[in-house]
C-alpha cells in the first residue's frame, strides 16, 4: 500500500509521464468518504496516439469502471495542472465532487481560465475548486519537460 497522499501520487504520476515523454501531468481520484485512491495515471497522448488521452480523462474512466457508475459523486479529483475544457467539462459530468489542482495554466485552462467551463450557463455540476496546491513542484515539472525540448 502506498504511503503517498494523493497529490504526491498525482505528482509521481506527472514524473512517470515526462519519462515516457509526455507532458508531464498526473492525476489521481479518490473516494471522498474511504481516502483510497480509485484510479492514477499520468498522459498517455503520444503512448495510445489519443488525442483525448488526458491523465484526467483517464483516471475518470478508470474510476468509472472500477466502481461501476459514471457518475463519481463523492470523488475528489487531484491533478498537477489546471484542466483543459475537455477534461473540466468531463469533470462535470462525471460529477466530481472537489477537484485540487496544481499549476494553473493560463494559456489552455479551462476552469480559472479560458472558457471557465464550471461558470457557464449550461454547466450541469461544478466541483468544489481548489487551485495553486503544490503549484511550485507542478510547476516545475512542466518548465523542465519544454526547456529540454526547445
Amino acid at each position: 500500500m502506498s504511503t503517498l497522499t494523493p497529490v504526491e501520487r498525482a505528482l509521481e504520476e506527472a514524473r512517470k509521464a515526462a519519462a515516457r515523454g509526455e507532458v508531464p501531468v498526473g492525476a489521481v481520484v479518490v473516494d471522498g468518504g474511504t481516502g483510497e485512491i480509485l484510479a492514477a495515471s499520468g498522459n498517455r497522448v503520444e503512448e495510445l496516439n489519443d488525442p483525448t488521452a488526458h491523465a484526467e480523462m483517464l483516471v475518470i474512466r478508470e474510476a468509472a469502471t472500477r466502481i461501476g457508475d459514471p457518475r463519481l459523486e463523492g470523488c475528489d479529483l487531484y491533478v498537477t495542472l489546471e484542466p483543459c475544457p475537455m477534461c473540466a467539462t468531463a469533470i462535470s459530468f462525471a460529477r466530481i465532487r472537489r477537484l485540487y489542482f496544481g499549476a494553473y495554466d493560463p494559456k489552455g485552462g479551462g476552469v480559472d481560465h479560458g472558457p471557465r467551463v464550471f461558470e457557464q450557463p449550461t454547466c450541469h455540476h461544478k466541483p468544489d475548486v481548489y487551485g495553486g496546491i503544490e503549484e511550485k513542484a507542478a510547476a516545475a515539472l512542466l518548465r523542465a519537460f519544454f526547456r529540454e525540448r526547445r
